[in-house]
């Protein structure tokens, strides 16, 4: 069974890829079409699935901070959506329990974290708005699971306010985990430890899970952890996206409740745009945070389980088919978020409110001879190689906390997300020799490439590449330098071998000569 469900999920994932769809497309139809074949779910694969949630969320919570939870438009926009839409899905569907109404207000968690996490986008600006208002829309959740007729929380929950203080000892293992094999177990360990713990207490398994990994944030060792459980949660994960379409199948799908769900679905970025834009955002943050988060939620379903006594016939079948064709939608969006954006953009502007905006960005550069775009591992040491070679590098990166940390140690870094195509319509880039782009996303670097290419830029433009097969799609959008970090790096390795070879060469052949004079 396990090697059907394995193969059906790869065989649909590989053709929707070659599609331009995202493969977790691939494996909800992998789901439904299993389902009609008369294949259903089993213990093991819901197993696997939550195993799945659970690495993911403790992997969102590796690059969570408290302050972003507090931030005012965090819960001004997450609070507002949540009221504004679950009263609209109230009075649109005659029937709808207020429970299950506020849960459809709610976006998908795992897709978002997902989407964020593939385009290398978790620590920017808008990728930690939308990461807080999922955290806030969990939040809720507790109440709403008691609402929906599962069971209160337990008085002992209150311990959870004792969390930060595991943070040291959580720490300290983390530090005496070496790098292989123990190291992936201890992150499952916490995952899995967070989720049945929160379980226990009443609370979100979830949501134990994210806390527990937002007890490493800003560890040194949390990249190097999260890199550690990639290949794991994605596989587990998988099973995620089987169970929607294995659960309930398409059997006594209504027609009428499915239409009013993918209608409130087209609604709801437009509903987070407005209310991003209300509370002082940008054009482009608010559209590209109101894109990621227009899916329904797999919470929906969590709330609709206990309540499918009283609900009509068919409702948990449509219910499982609207969640799953709104996640399709909005990852497919999420896709072409960036680009859409660039075509909408002068239409989206005359929406913004005026005035400083908490994610300006640059118009000046103030006499730099290079831009450093992504100042990350790569994008520093670039940095601080020009430096010392007398140029004026400036560095841009879109993540605000990497910003403040190269500027505590007196580098010019700037704030600025490469895949904003008003960054470089309004960018002033006179006087630049080269512009670096040492980003991780091959999607962001093409962007970026092509939009300074439109503006008319001669210089030097350099980038990273990390697969070979980069390398075409980086040179056709006019990119001269291509530099392979991995493979360089052991050439570079191999020449210091043989000059420190040599060296040992020259001392052991002069000594040598000096025992034959003696």
């Amino acid at each position: 069974m396990e090697a059907l469900w394995v193969g059906t999920a790869f065989l649909l994932g590989l053709l929707v890829s070659r599609l331009g769809l995202p493969a977790l497309v691939g494996y909800l139809l992998a789901g439904f079409l299993l389902h009609a074949l008369g294949v259903r779910s089993t213990p093991f694969l819901h197993q696997a699935a939550e195993v799945g949630v659970l690495l993911l969320l403790f992997s969102v919570g590796l690059k969570l901070r408290l302050k972003d939870l507090l931030d005012p438009k965090v819960l001004g926009v997450g609070g507002a959506e949540i009221l504004a839409f679950g009263l609209l899905a109230f009075l649109l569907i005659p029937g709808l329990p207020l429970a299950l109404a506020l849960a459809l207000a709610f976006s998908s968690t795992v897709l978002v974290a997902k989407v964020l996490e593939d385009k290398k986008e978790l620590s920017t600006y808008h990728g930690r708005l939308a990461i807080g208002v999922l955290v806030l829309q969990d939040l809720v959740a507790v109440g709403l699971l008691a609402l929906g007729g599962e069971k209160a929380p337990s008085p002992w929950a209150l311990l959870v306010l004792l969390f930060p203080l595991l943070r040291q000892g959580v720490a300290w293992l983390l530090e005496r985990s070496g790098h292989e094999e123990l190291l992936v177990l201890f992150g499952l360990t916490l995952a899995l430890a967070g989720g049945e713990g929160f379980r226990a207490l009443g609370l979100s398994p979830e949501l134990g899970a994210l806390l527990m990994g937002a007890l490493l944030s800003g560890h040194e060792r949390g990249t190097e952890l999260s890199k550690a459980l990639w290949s794991l949660k994605e596989a587990f994960l998988v099973g995620f996206f089987l169970e929607i379409g294995l659960r309930e199948g398409l059997k006594g799908v209504e027609g009428g409740f499915l239409l009013a769900l993918l209608a409130l679905n087209l609604l709801k970025s437009p509903l987070f745009f407005a209310l991003f834009l209300l509370f002082g955002l940008r054009a482009r943050t608010a559209f590209v945070a109101g894109t990621y988060l227009g899916s329904h939620s797999e919470f929906a379903l969590i709330v609709a389980l206990p309540l499918a006594g009283g609900l009509a016939p068919g409702l948990l079948s449509t219910l499982a088919l609207g969640v799953a064709l709104s996640m399709a939608f909005t990852a497919f969006l999420a896709r072409y978020a960036h680009p859409l954006y660039k075509r909408l953009e002068p239409r989206l502007l005359r929406l913004e409110r005026r005035g400083h905006h908490p994610d300006q960005e640059p118009t000046r550069l103030d006499g730099a001879t290079f831009l450093v775009v992504g100042m990350g591992r790569t994008g520093g040491a670039v940095y601080r190689v020009l430096e010392e070679r007398g140029e004026a590098p400036v560095g841009l990166d879109a993540d605000p906390e990497k910003v403040e940390r190269h500027r505590a140690k007196g580098r010019r870094v700037l704030y600025g997300d490469a895949e904003d195509p008003e960054l470089w319509e309004r960018l002033d880039l006179k006087g630049l020799k080269g512009v670096v782009l040492a980003l991780p996303d091959l999607e962001a670097k093409l962007l970026a490439a092509r939009w300074l290419k439109e503006r008319g830029f001669s210089g030097l433009l350099a980038a990273t590449s990390f697969h070979l097969e980069e390398d075409p799609a980086l040179e056709g959008a006019g990119v001269d330098l291509i530099f392979h970090p991995f493979r360089e790096a052991g050439e570079k390795l191999a020449e210091r071998v043989l000059e420190a070879a040599a060296i040992m060469d020259g001392v052991s052949y002069g000594r040598s000569q000096q025992m034959g004079s003696d």
